[in-house]
């Protein structure tokens, strides 16, 4: 992991995560965090909000499934990954730069809240493994069933969506 850039966010969920899986059948769940700073003003003696950060992540495989099964839309969460840039030209032919977290690990926060942790069952099990066998049945029309490999290399572990082969991120 050298040279990557690995940051850590606390914030909540803008909405729910939304679970997809690839082709060859591997779970991506995308979710977007707004980080909000709050600072004291000492002249109106308050507290205000700072400028929101929104950023966009992805995670993948066995915790793609835990995180869309444990987590939703206002969860504070604590998020830790590895931020990539990206640029593209919009459809005004404008050039823009995104940035993207890959997530590597992510929780509740428990600052205000309480939770009850569950070990997960084995690798590929849970709520999610019938809507797995049966996307893999998917029609040719449907874009999130398409296996167009990417630039990115897709999954975990290396490439700038976190991963190993030719696996293109669904989003």
């Amino acid at each position: 992991m050298a040279g990557e850039t690995v940051i850590t966010i606390v914030g909540n969920l803008v909405d729910d995560p939304e679970l997809r899986f690839t082709a060859q059948g591997v779970a991506v769940a995308k979710f977007r965090i707004a980080s909000t700073p709050r600072v004291f003003d000492k002249t109106a003696n308050e507290w205000k909000d700072g400028e929101g950060l929104f950023l966009s992540c992805s995670v993948w495989r066995q915790l793609a499934e835990n995180v869309a099964e444990s987590l939703q839309r206002g969860m504070r969460v604590i998020v830790q990954g590895q931020l990539k840039q990206r640029s593209y030209e919009d459809r005004e032919g404008v050039k823009r730069t995104v940035y993207e977290l890959d997530v590597l690990e992510v929780g509740p926060s428990l600052k205000s809240a309480t939770a009850k942790v569950t070990k997960a069952s084995g690798r590929g099990q849970g709520a999610y493994e019938d809507a797995r066998r049966e996307q893999g049945a998917a029609s040719a029309g449907d874009p999130w069933s398409s296996s167009t490999p990417g630039t990115h290399g897709g999954g975990q572990g290396g490439g700038s969506w976190g991963g190993g082969g030719d696996v293109e991120p669904p989003f």
